[in-house]
């Protein structure tokens, strides 16, 4: 079974201002005239860790992570104004011109896939391949599966948690109750519910517990981030509900692509994955029998890292034909 690659620093680090008063926090690391792959991360809102530099051989591709907007080390931390799906895939674009970068392979799990599906829709001229990870659709039912019915029924333990600070009038709307509290005037009242809103994702994430995972998303500064951000794009059906990415598909058919998604996914269940490959053939899936929906799962790293390493023997094949 693979593993991570060693773990590397980047050489090159800066605070990207993209405009609408946001900078965003890049990083380079690995072989500087490598194959170009971006990391998306996830949440949206939960940043980039060291790890994620790890999925790739650091002599093969020339890795470039970045925090997007309110995320991770990019100002201002949480931040919502101008935030939105458009914004993002913009500075995607902003960010591989500014790097002289012509074309990029795309790197993305969760939300990071959601993203990376739309970039491409967008720009697909720019995209060399992509792997992805655990697919999220950001329709109304993917939404309400995990924030009001369906995961609840699988961890109802957790769930308990998760509604105790909505009072019993607000219950049945959990994404717009949570909403309302983490854009409120109550600094107190939105760190209290952001972690509470953070901690049920990040123990469903997994298949077996994983205090690592719980503890990152658990801390302050992720969780205020991820838990406004999130809210405040899925309150806005994620800015896509005119453009829904099952019927852009056509769009990406030339582009080569690997999907990992776990069985027992408890955050985006597996019918994503199936629905994304019905509507786009060329898509080769792995379904991990034995994994949730976190990526520093041993079975899903494993089949990650294979997927790097093959997506960039299918790329350098393509650019030699």
């Amino acid at each position: 079974m693979r593993s991570l690659y060693p773990a590397i620093k980047p050489h090159r680090t800066e605070q990207l201002d993209v405009g609408d008063g946001h900078s965003l926090y890049v990083e380079e690391c690995g072989n500087p005239d490598g194959l170009p792959v971006v990391f998306v991360h996830g949440g949206p809102g939960a940043g980039c860790t060291p790890q994620d530099r790890c999925f790739f051989d650091p002599e093969v591709y020339r890795i470039v992570l970045f925090d997007q907007r309110g995320s991770g080390r990019s100002t201002p931390h949480a931040g919502l104004e101008e935030n939105s799906t458009q914004a993002l895939v913009a500075d995607m674009e902003l960010l591989r011109e500014s790097l002289g970068i012509q074309q990029w392979q795309l790197f993305g799990g969760s939300w990071g896939s959601t993203l990376s599906l739309i970039y491409a829709q967008t720009h697909p001229d720019k995209v060399l391949g992509m792997v992805l990870r655990g697919i999220f659709l950001c329709r109304d039912e993917d939404i309400h599966w995990f924030y009001q019915r369906g995961a609840s029924a699988i961890f109802p333990d957790h769930w308990q948690d998760f509604i105790a600070p909505i009072p019993e009038g607000e219950r049945d709307d959990f994404l717009g109750a949570y909403h309302r509290r983490l854009t409120g005037d109550n600094e107190l009242e939105r760190i209290r519910v952001a972690k509470a809103w953070s901690l049920w994702e990040a123990r469903c994430a997994t298949l077996d517990p994983n205090r690592r995972v719980v503890e990152r998303l658990g801390s302050p500064h992720v969780a205020l981030a991820m838990a406004r951000i999130e809210a405040h794009y899925f309150i806005n059906q994620c800015y896509i509900a005119d453009q829904p990415i099952l019927q852009n598909m056509d769009k990406l058919v030339d582009i080569p692509a690997i999907a990992v998604h776990g069985r027992y996914d408890m955050v985006c269940p597996v019918k994503q994955a199936f629905d994304l490959q019905a509507e786009w053939p060329e898509l080769s899936l792995e379904i991990i029998r034995d994994a949730g929906h976190a990526s520093s799962e041993r079975p899903t790293v494993d089949a990650l890292v294979k997927a790097t390493d093959l997506m960039a023997k299918i790329v350098k094949n393509r650019a030699d034909d």
